[in-house]
Order: C-alpha cells, then structure tokens, then sequence
C-alpha cells in the first residue's frame, strides 16, 4: 500500500551486536506512513540506486546513489520517493542509540513485520495505515521503537490511554504471529549483500 518492499538482509536470527540491516524498495511514489521518530535507536540510509527524498529535523534534500543519511534517536524525520518513474534501492541499517541497552533491538523487526502482515491481508487503508482501534494497541505497545508525530503527542497520550484498552477488550492485538512471521524468504543478489558488508548466501 506505501509502495514499500523490504528484504531482511540481517535480522532477529543473525545480528549479534550489529545492526539489523534491510534492502528496502521504494517504488515510483512510495512514502513511509508517516513523519515519526525512534526514541532509542539510529536509523542510516545509504542509497545504492535511484533517489531517496527525505526530511530529517525539519531540513528537507534528496539522496543519490551512493549518499547517506544517519538520523539519530528522537529526530523527527520523513522519506518518499518523489519519482514517478524509477525505483529507489536502500540499505537502512537500524541498531540501538548509546544508552538505550535495555531496550531489545528485535523489536524494529517485530513492528514492520506486524505492519507489514496487516497491509498483506489487506487491513489498512490506501496510505498503509491500520484501522484507528488497531494502530492504538501498535501504538503503546510499541512506543519504545517508534513515535509518530501526528497527532501532536497530548493528543496521542490522551487518544491511546482510552482507545488501547477498548481494543484490547474487543480483542485486537499488537503483536499477531501469523502476520509478524517472514512473508517471503528471498535469495538476495550477491551484490547487494557485498554493499551490506555481508558474506555471499
């Protein structure tokens, strides 16, 4: 629905104590969900082919082949691919902010994997979001990892504090393993796992 594809190049079962790294596609106008932070980790983007728009603390550009981008926990940012033609190629290396050992890594991949599984089953709109009961539950469980800035955050606080338990009760869930497991299992090309520093499948 975002126009987003991601492959999981190294993930829950092999980082160690590096960082999780993933080989994103962003097709001829794709977009994130939305404008969001992570409170706790570093976000880098590197991109291998095609341009990658972005908004990093409010300061607007466009990566080429070859440029990136490392947004720090808790800046605001934003990405899109404003092409209408061509796909944008990214490695996103994702690892935890100094300081924030208590918080466990895995969990980035359990919030896209749960994401991703809900727009497979075709439960979210045309930007990629769930439905308002089910993105509350995502929202608190998963607040330590990610934190969207619309709407403002007394907003949020207020919203989730009433919305989150009324979906618990009707029986949504935050975490579903049907939708958080793999929803494919890719081979990827020698030369992207070469660009990721990583040894040849």
């Amino acid at each position: 629905m975002t126009g987003e594809f991601g492959v999981i190049l190294r993930g829950t079962e092999d980082r160690g104590q590096g960082p999780g790294i993933v080989h994103l596609t962003a097709r001829p106008g794709a977009a994130v969900v939305g404008e969001h932070f992570h409170p706790n980790m570093i976000e880098r983007f590197t991109v291998f082919s095609g341009r990658l728009d972005a908004s990093i603390a409010g300061k607007t550009f466009s990566l080429e082949p070859g440029q990136s981008a490392t947004v720090e926990a808790g800046v605001v940012h934003d990405w899109w691919n404003s092409s209408k033609t061509e796909e944008a190629h990214v490695l996103i290396e994702i690892e935890r902010a100094p300081g924030a050992d208590h918080v466990d890594p895995n969990r980035f991949e359990l919030l896209i994997g749960m994401l991703f599984g809900l727009a497979n089953a075709g439960l979210v709109d045309k930007k990629g979001r769930p439905s308002l009961l089910q993105a509350a539950v995502i929202a608190r469980e998963f607040a330590d990892v990610i934190v969207f800035t619309q709407p403002p955050p007394a907003i949020q606080r207020v919203a989730l504090g009433i919305l989150a338990p009324l979906a618990g009760l009707l029986g949504y869930r935050a975490i579903d393993p049907a939708f958080c497991r793999p929803h494919a299992h890719i081979t990827p090309a020698p030369e992207i796992l070469a660009m990721a520093g990583l040894p040849p499948v």
